[in-house]
């Protein structure tokens, strides 16, 4: 079998290292959000403490990537998009979203064809939550 097909076939959990590495992600995300002033209206849509976001997304991802189903084991279907009708995500929220990940996969994922799809795969998603027409 050539590499190319071997490495199409595993998912992204196990490409990019499992759970520890994914929990290293959202955690490097969030402090990247919490740190650049690029980011400050996104920050703003999160609560004082990270850390129930910061689990949130973690659970989320470890399942989107193929691995264990975490989030939907404990809050059921993610529902992403209605669960985040209350907040405002236009064309600016979703870009400093996608700038905090950008940032965080090039700092953590070393597979830079994994990171490229990961970061298709969000940019996707992260249009798909717009709910506002700017």
């Amino acid at each position: 079998m050539q590499p190319e097909m071997q490495q199409a076939e595993r998912s992204h959990f196990d490409r990019i290292g499992g759970a520890d590495n994914i929990r290293r992600l959202v955690k490097r995300f969030y402090q990247i959000m919490d740190e650049l002033p690029e980011s400050y209206g996104l920050r703003k849509m999160h609560g004082e403490n990270l850390q129930e976001s910061e689990d949130k997304l973690f659970k989320f991802l470890n399942g989107w990537m193929g691995g264990p189903d975490l989030y939907v084991r404990e809050y059921g279907h993610p529902m992403l998009r209605r669960r985040h009708m209350p907040f405002q995500v236009d064309v600016s929220a979703r870009d400093q979203w996608l700038m905090c990940m950008d940032l965080a996969l090039q700092e953590t994922v070393e597979d830079v064809q994994l990171r490229a799809e990961l970061s298709d795969a969000f940019a996707k998603v992260g249009d798909h939550m717009r709910n506002q027409p700017n």
